[in-house]
């Protein structure tokens, strides 16, 4: 099958699987850009349920294709900061980063984002992923029969991203002014996930920004919070030797960059 194909046959399974969105799906053009758009917003509509071994392969052959597109990044090649040996910052697309492990800023059911194509970094990860880290969530939230609570760090398979693993983790939503336990809960989550690393053996770890963003925690008081329980940690010894601070906006660049040298 060519490209075209390929996506045809994905949004044809997902919508037998998913009748309701087929007058939605009428709407898309049949051309590339139209269809890859239409698979996106399926998968991240699609609950868990069991996957078809025939989809997976097809559905792994496009993520694969699109993330040699895209750029692998080595994040063993990314310059340290001047501050410390042991962190470096780097602005882009986290799911291009061939790291041990990437996080992932999830809510507490911990399945992804159902929104279609939305801007959060769960969509972006889960979407580059494939639908395999659904499921696989699934199988963890159900065996822990109650919501992910605040501050904690689930690990997974990365499957179709360059990463080896995801580290998913759970940030406060600040409503209002800034609490101490939402202070607290930001640290617990950096602190989760690099000890839920260590536990494991990995070696470098990439942090998105947890909590800003959707859940309105200030970029720069977050930044602050992810530097210094980063750096505390560091100083232990444990496999972890690179902690990666990813940005994607300009203004956590500069917040980062700033605080690190």
């Amino acid at each position: 099958m060519d490209r075209m194909e390929k996506l045809q046959y994905l949004n044809q399974i997902l919508l037998d699987e998913m009748p309701e969105y087929q007058t939605q799906a009428a709407q898309f053009p049949r051309e590339d850009a139209a269809q890859r758009r239409l698979l996106r917003s399926l998968m991240n509509l699609r609950p868990p349920m069991p996957l078809k071994a025939q989809f997976l392969q097809v559905q792994d052959e496009v993520l694969a294709e699109e993330r040699e597109a895209r750029g692998v990044v080595d994040a063993d090649a990314l310059p340290a900061v001047a501050s410390n040996p042991k962190i470096a910052v780097w602005q882009g697309d986290i799911t291009r980063l061939a790291a041990d492990a990437i996080v992932d800023a999830d809510n507490s059911a911990l399945l992804g984002c159902f929104c279609p194509c939305h801007g959060c970094i769960d969509n972006a990860i889960h979407s580059a992923a494939g639908l395999q880290l659904r499921d696989e969530c699934n199988q963890i939230m159900t065996a822990q029969g109650h919501p992910e609570p605040n501050g904690r760090a689930k690990l997974t398979r990365a499957y179709n991203l360059p990463a080896n693993y995801i580290l998913h983790t759970v940030g406060p939503i600040v409503r209002g002014r800034v609490t101490r336990r939402d202070r607290e809960e930001l640290a617990a989550c950096y602190r989760s996930c690099l000890e839920l690393a260590a536990e494991h053996g990995l070696e470098t770890v990439a942090f998105c920004c947890i909590s800003t963003g959707e859940f309105h925690f200030p970029n720069q008081e977050a930044a602050e919070i992810a530097v210094k329980t980063a750096a505390d940690f560091l100083r232990r010894d444990t496999s972890i030797r690179k902690v990666i601070f990813n940005v994607f906006k300009d203004l956590d660049a500069d917040i980062y960059r700033s605080l690190l040298g």
